[in-house]
């Protein structure tokens, strides 16, 4: 029983020191590249061609600014962006929906692309699925909140920044400290995915989320990581997503399909509630994204994979 123990209790460590060695890999250069992309003003020149985007969906051009700071860098970059440009303007909690829900699709891009990336989701498909859902989502809640009058009343923000220290070392501190806020996460992860499986939660798990991932095209070896993508983020998602596509136990279909839902919904706890400080309303900071999110990967399951429907049905 002890031996037994001591290997579970090692697999265990080299399965969570393999994924975050991977996560390490890719993150450590994206990290860098964004960092260098603020220092040289990226930032803004991306914004400038994001800003005769913002009219088509309701937004005045500088929030183009916001949303290229969530992209670049993360969602706490464009919050205080948000802040600091949103007190010129006048704008309405449906004009705060729209952009906070297109942030919540496409932010922290260099980092989630990467991860995608090794995962087997090429920058292409990636960029396309995130920039081109976040603006037709963004679109489609505008002229619903438009049309309607929703949400028409003055933005009252919950949230401002603190200010904090903007120096190299303070930076640096701050990435030692998300890493090891990373490797926690996927020790937990890790474990608490072998104790679902050793209880049978993980086959109830399957059952349930059957009708779902059935009409989304996306297998059922799929689901315990796309759950955890979509609850917890794509960086851990990801994670364990390429470690099961390496394994050979997801097909290719199944990784490309729940990439792109990752892309388009992820953490839906965390990011949600953090949009929501600047006063942005659940029907579309959650509920829209989430719903477009199944039609899409739904659509692109039936669109991309159809030929190898009958393939899968003969080997079945």
């Amino acid at each position: 029983m002890k031996q037994a123990l001591l290997r579970e209790a090692r697999s265990l460590v080299f399965d969570v020191a393999k994924v975050f060695w991977v996560l390490v890999k890719i993150m450590v250069p994206a990290i860098l590249i964004v960092k260098l992309l603020e220092e040289t003003g990226s930032t803004e020149y991306l914004a400038w061609l994001l800003s005769p985007l913002m009219s088509l969906v309701g937004l005045p051009d500088s929030m183009g600014l916001v949303w290229a700071t969530a992209m670049l860098s993360n969602i706490y970059a464009g919050m205080v962006v948000f802040f600091s440009v949103s007190a010129a303007e006048s704008l309405s909690v449906a004009q705060v929906t729209v952009l906070g829900t297109m942030i919540l699709v496409a932010h922290a891009l260099p980092i989630e692309g990467a991860v995608a990336k090794m995962a087997g989701v090429s920058w292409r498909a990636t960029l396309l699925i995130r920039v081109g859902g976040a603006l037709v989502l963004g679109m489609i809640l505008h002229w619903i909140y438009s049309t309607t009058g929703y949400l028409s009343e003055q933005n009252v923000l919950l949230w401002q920044p603190t200010v904090s220290d903007s120096s190299l070392s303070a930076w640096l501190v701050d990435q030692v400290f998300m890493f090891a806020y990373i490797l926690l996460i996927i020790a937990a992860l890790m474990m608490m995915l072998r104790l679902l499986r050793w209880l049978g939660i993980e086959r109830l798990m399957h059952w349930l989320l059957a009708p779902v991932l059935k009409l989304l095209g996306i297998g059922k070896e799929a689901s315990n990581v796309t759950i955890i993508g979509m609850t917890l983020g794509l960086g851990f998602g990801g994670g364990l997503l390429i470690q099961e596509a390496r394994s050979g136990r997801l097909s290719r279909r199944d990784v490309f399909l729940s990439m792109a839902l990752l892309a388009l919904c992820h953490s839906v706890i965390e990011d949600t509630l953090l949009i929501m400080l600047l006063g942005a309303d659940l029907s579309g900071i959650l509920w829209a994204r989430l719903v477009f999110a199944l039609i899409v990967v739904a659509v692109m399951a039936r669109v991309m994979f159809r030929s190898e429907r009958p393939m899968q049905a003969a080997s079945s």
